[in-house]
């Protein structure tokens, strides 16, 4: 079993949006294979936690405009680590510091790496998930 196109979809167009707002590091798993509640774990850096909630706030907003709300969303208040859990994708958008220590990547590194391609995915113009 694989992430949905959906999963990826929803993956992408949030990557995109968190590099927009100058998150860093980006990487996403396929972690479909080995969890039940989620198909892909998507993982950001931000340098502050200013920087933590502007990338959560670009996230959101980016794909609220396609109709899709997180069903959850955890660590907002600290900034430090913000969960933002879709379903589909859950996204971690993580301060430098709490991104070193948790190493979520270590976790995760079995798993498939999704292509983000994010040099070629535009900030504006993706199309709508309701589709």
């Amino acid at each position: 079993m694989t992430a949905t196109d959906r999963a990826l979809d929803l993956t992408r167009i949030a990557a995109q949006a968190a590099s927009d707002k100058l998150g860093e590091d980006i990487v996403a798993y396929d972690v479909s294979e080995r969890l039940a509640i989620t198909d892909v774990f998507l993982i950001v850096t931000a340098k502050n936690e200013r920087q933590v909630s502007a990338v959560v706030d670009g996230i959101e907003e980016r794909l609220l405009r396609d109709g899709v709300k997180p069903t959850r969303r955890e660590g907002d208040r600290e900034a430090r680590w913000v969960l933002l859990d879709y379903l589909d994708v859950v996204v971690h958008v993580q301060h430098a510091e709490e991104r070193a220590l948790y190493a979520l990547e270590r976790l995760w590194r079995d798993c498939p790496q999704v292509e983000l391609n994010l040099d070629s995915v535009p900030a504006e113009g993706v199309a709508t998930l309701g589709e």
